[in-house]
């Protein structure tokens, strides 16, 4: 043991040391920092610029004058906080001072934007005189709707927020305190929901007795903790009425008339341990004075008050929370503070009480209660968990926190008149953080509407992919489709349960095994029919049916088991449109198959075409495609605008290519389409009505196209990957445009989300009565 040890300690430290040059790496490249400047408004021109600065800036300047709360209008201010420090308790590193303190603060900010969509600036004041820093900080009132008070010690944090909550008129939040007091108030109450205890009745006992201990001590009362049943210990024992050492009014309000004085002692018989002190403080024979089923939050960093293994070691029964992300029950702030802001942002807020505190807590209790999200999994490997000892707070990558504490905060700020400016309509406010979350939610949801009016019956042919399996709980839950499975009835029964689904296949869905199914001999039957002239043995046909999902599904459609198709999650994209175009074929009047590809950007929605099958279409298939592309854009609730794009601008080149988009082009205006449309032309000209209108004031197009269609597969591919990575896009698609009846062939890079979208455009295709865009 003693040999291995210093290895053991020189790979720690190497570890270490790799972890500090690559972070160091991080910040460095591929510029210094975290954050940058961006404008909101096009400076594209001296009148841009007329209007941004001096002379049109004067005209909201007076209106703001006038009446300060246009400022909210006018201005960034209500989506913008300032992360302010003095760099007195910073992280796990102590008081390092402001400058050192500013990795730190730009990491706060982009932690906001990330999880909330909210502007930061970071501000290191470096001022370490409590009077003179909450001056600094009040002054700067007019450039911010929030502050976030940041690694500042205590007691100097108290004074300082108290003073500052007092003299500014918008919410001062020291998330060190109360964040870590939500999110520990919502472990508390989850943990006494699963062991059967109440609030009322438990005793609670702390080691440390900083900022953040207070603050949880706080809100744990308003909650309903009985303050005497709440002991404190700290460097000198026990807090004990009449105690004069390391003490201040924050602590007097706990002291206890008692003559123990250790935490050995105190801990008798108490429910919950609290500890935000320091690592190796609470010993094991500790825990065996503690009541049945404790609660034990060991939330020093890196090295909890006691090992969680340890601890699970002396009380089985015990529920153990940790700050450590390799832990369960990780209590990390960032599960809060970005969406207390975004609630009370949104309703211009002067204040963040105790009300809007409290109903973070229950939004954040709640959601842990329901089923995890599909980002929560992928970011813990795939594993999902449901509520109970190990899971009592949500991951901080749900992606549901913002739609469940944001809505709750704003609701309370409301409610309790701190609301500024009030929200009207909350359900046009849940789209709208809907859409943050998902940014396909505004574009898709006339589909979305349009499928839950008449759900139609969509199979899964990877089954047994948890993307498969979420998406048709989701579908079933929401209506927007009737989901059929093809697998394994157990993988499918196991994986569910794996991932924390209520979803069991075979009892809430049908399924098709392909192990075992009646109808299995018509379906050989049905394929042989529609590919035996193709090579394709009787015996052959009978493996396929056994084996290729794809094949299942497509059956299943064509003889009228299910009304729409989804595939190819897993395998390649071509493998499973040959099947598709063999067993269904084509819908009449179309030459091929062709795709659609939607493209969801911060500035809106844009449909590309052909971007996966056709290697160099044809001018009539092109225009066909553009034809039935126009059609689907139509059940987005969008008038489709078309731009046959090229490297010629209108005529500016005579190559076969631009000459084939020009016939194309031709071809829709003899055809009369009812739709604007004009080609070819550059993609930018596509996109800028300035641009076109210097070169061809007369097009037919106006405004900006919201459908580009390529002119061969390699332009298409090329222009969606990489308009998905620089213009971080989301893709919805690959649709489908052309089978007899209703398929989607997607990729192994979709997502449950994704696959949620198809299933409502399946749906709806479905709901046609016939094949996609038909």
């Amino acid at each position: 043991m003693d040999e291995d040890t210093p290895v053991k300690a020189d790979s720690a430290q190497s570890d270490k040391d790799q972890l500090s040059q690559a972070a160091l790496f991080f910040h460095e490249y591929p510029r210094p920092g975290k954050l940058q400047i961006s404008a909101t408004k096009p400076l594209g021109n001296q009148r841009d610029l007329a209007l941004a600065y001096s002379p049109g800036v004067a005209a909201p300047c007076l209106e703001i004058e006038k009446d300060p709360l246009t400022a909210a209008k006018y201005t960034a201010r209500s989506n913008l906080v300032g992360v302010i420090s003095n760099g007195t308790a910073v992280l796990g590193l102590g008081a390092i001072g402001a400058l050192a303190s500013k990795p730190v603060m730009e990491g706060k900010a982009v932690l906001f934007k990330k999880f909330a969509g909210i502007d930061v600036f970071d501000i290191e004041v470096e001022e370490r005189d409590p009077q003179k820093f909450i001056d600094t900080v009040a002054a700067l009132e007019p450039t911010f709707g929030g502050i976030n008070l940041e690694d500042i010690k205590a007691p100097e944090c108290f004074i300082i927020e108290e003073a500052l909550k007092a003299q500014m008129d918008i919410p001062v939040f020291h998330d060190d305190q109360h964040g870590t007091a939500i999110i520990v108030s919502a472990a508390v109450r989850n943990a006494l929901e699963l062991s059967g205890k109440d609030i009322k009745q438990v005793k609670l006992v702390t080691a440390g007795a900083g900022a953040a201990a207070l603050a949880c001590l706080g809100l744990l009362e308003e909650a309903g903790l009985p303050r005497e049943n709440i002991w404190i210990t700290d460097l000198e024992g026990c807090v004990y009425e009449g105690r004069k050492e390391l003490m201040d009014p924050y602590k007097d309000r706990y002291a206890q008339a008692t003559d123990l004085r250790t935490l050995g002692q105190v801990i008798e018989g108490a429910d919950v341990f609290l500890g935000l002190s320091a690592g190796g403080v609470l010993k094991p024979q500790m825990l065996e004075k503690m009541a049945d089923n404790p609660l034990i939050m060991a939330l020093a960093n890196p090295n909890p008050e006691i090992d969680p293994a340890t601890a699970r070691d002396v009380r089985p029964d015990a529920i153990i929370c940790t700050g450590r992300s390799d832990y369960p029950n990780q209590v990390n702030n960032v599960l809060c503070f970005p969406y207390i802001f975004r609630g009370a942002l949104d309703v211009g807020a002067r204040t963040i009480n105790t009300e809007m505190k409290l109903a973070a807590v229950e939004a954040i209790a709640a959601l842990a209660r329901e089923e995890p999200s599909e980002v929560a999994a992928r970011a813990y490997g795939g594993q999902s968990s449901t509520f109970g000892p190990d899971f009592l707070i949500p991951s901080p990558f749900d992606n549901r926190l913002i739609l469940r504490i944001a809505p709750a905060v704003a609701k309370a700020a409301i409610e309790t008149g701190v609301a500024n400016q009030p929200i009207a309509d909350f359900d046009a406010y849940m789209d709208r953080l809907n859409r943050f979350v998902f940014r396909s939610g505004l574009i898709m949801k006339p589909v979305i509407a349009q499928a839950k009016a008449n759900p139609k019956r969509v199979i899964y042919a990877e089954g047994e992919d948890e993307r498969s399996l979420r998406a048709a709980q989701i579908a079933m839950e929401d209506g927007i489709a009737v989901p059929i499975l093809i697998g394994r009835p157990a993988v499918m029964l196991d994986r569910a349960k794996r991932f924390g689904l209520k979803l069991k296949p075979g009892v809430d869905c049908e399924i098709i095994n392909p192990e075992d199914d009646p109808r299995y001999r018509d379906y050989v039957d049905a394929y042989f029919e529609s590919v035996g002239r193709s090579g394709v043995t009787p015996d052959a046909a009978r493996t396929v049916v056994r084996t290729n999902t794809t094949v299942i599904g497509a059956i299943a459609v064509k003889l009228g088991d299910a009304d729409a198709l989804l595939c190819g999650l897993q395998g390649g994209f071509s493998g499973h449109i040959g099947h598709v175009h063999d067993i269904l074929g084509t819908s009449p009047g179309v030459a091929d198959y062709s795709t659609l590809s939607l493209l969801i950007m911060d500035k809106g929605g844009y449909f590309m075409t052909d971007t996966y099958v056709s290697y160099d279409p044809p001018a009539r298939e092109i225009a066909e495609t553009t034809i039935r592309a126009a059609h689907h854009i139509r059940r987005f609730g969008i008038e489709p605008k078309a731009a046959l794009v090229s490297h010629s601008n209108f005529g500016s080149r005579p190559t076969p290519s631009a000459l084939k988009m020009r016939e194309a082009f031709q071809i829709l205006q003899d055809s009369g389409v009812d739709f604007e449309c004009d080609g070819e032309m550059h993609a930018d000209v596509a996109l800028s009505q300035v641009l076109r209108d210097r070169v061809m004031p007369e097009s037919h197009l106006k405004g900006e196209a919201n459908l580009l269609v390529m002119p061969n597969l390699d332009a298409a591919n090329i222009a969606l990957n990489m308009t998905k990575v620089l213009g971080e896009a989301l893709h919805v698609g690959p649709i489908l445009i052309g089978p007899s009846k209703p398929a989607h062939v997607l990729t192994p890079s979709v997502t449950s989300r994704g696959v949620v979208n198809m299933t409502a455009l399946a749906s709806v295709d479905a709901q046609a009565g016939g094949g996609a865009l038909d």
